[in-house]
């Protein structure tokens, strides 16, 4: 894909999922890709695989939601450069508002969206340099739908939204987009724990007739990373099977 080879990305949340499903994607197409997670061990999986297929790929062990462990996490890296960024990182702790525990939100937002705030402010100092950046944002449908049992989280990813479409006007001046990508009801172990009643049901809603695979989403990230999405920002692209339009 155009303009990846060489470039360097940083990928939160890149240990499972969505999340590994990109760096194998962008390591593919050539980028040189940090890969973040909150456990070093458990990057190792996926830095072996790299090696063995000469993949450039860097383990970045941090808390995304920690200011001092993510400005220490940028100075690592701000030697090189960094012209991209996924903002991927995030975790659920679902439950109905009126048995919601405090600390369950709290949680919620500091990972989720905290942390996005936490690592745009340092990436785009780096990107400043350069007058190039490429900044995207992991969302949801439920930010978008909302979903019950789910206030917390959808609040969250309706905050990055948000939080996209204001920083894009900030950047755009600056050589530097800002998109979200909106996963619907995607393969990965964060789905894989509801009940089979409920997948049933989410099933029978989605026009396509069937759940999206991470690949699916990590196609859409690479090209907004890419100069072929050079025109585009602010935006929300969803990658949900038509379940909600």
């Amino acid at each position: 894909m155009r303009g990846l080879k060489g470039m360097r990305v940083l990928v939160t949340g890149a240990s499972r999922g969505i999340g590994i499903a990109i760096v194998r994607r962008l390591c593919m197409e050539g980028a040189v890709v940090y890969a973040n997670a909150r456990r070093g061990e458990s990057l190792i999986p996926l830095i072996e695989e790299g090696k063995e297929k000469n993949w450039r790929c860097i383990p970045l062990p941090f808390d995304v939601s920690k200011k001092d462990e993510v400005k220490e996490a940028f100075k690592k890296i701000k030697d090189e450069g960094l012209q991209g960024l996924v903002n991927n990182a995030g975790i659920r702790r679902d439950s109905l508002l009126m048995m919601m525990k405090e600390e369950d939100w709290d949680e919620i937002i500091e990972v989720n969206l905290k942390s996005v705030y936490l690592c745009c402010k340092e990436a785009v100092r780096l990107m400043m340099r350069g007058n190039y950046g490429r900044i995207v944002n992991v969302v949801s449908v439920a930010g978008e739908a909302g979903n019950p049992g789910q206030t917390n989280y959808a609040a969250s990813k309706g905050g990055i939204i948000a939080f996209t479409k204001s920083l894009a006007k900030e950047l755009a001046q600056k050589n530097i987009t800002v998109n979200a990508v909106s996963p619907g009801f995607i393969k990965t172990q964060m789905t894989e724990s509801l009940p089979e009643e409920i997948k049933r049901k989410i099933l029978e809603n989605i026009p396509l007739g069937r759940f999206g695979e991470p690949e699916d989403v990590a196609g859409v990230v690479a090209f907004l990373l890419s100069e072929e999405a050079s025109y585009i920002t602010g935006e929300v692209i969803k990658v949900n099977g038509g379940l909600y339009m």
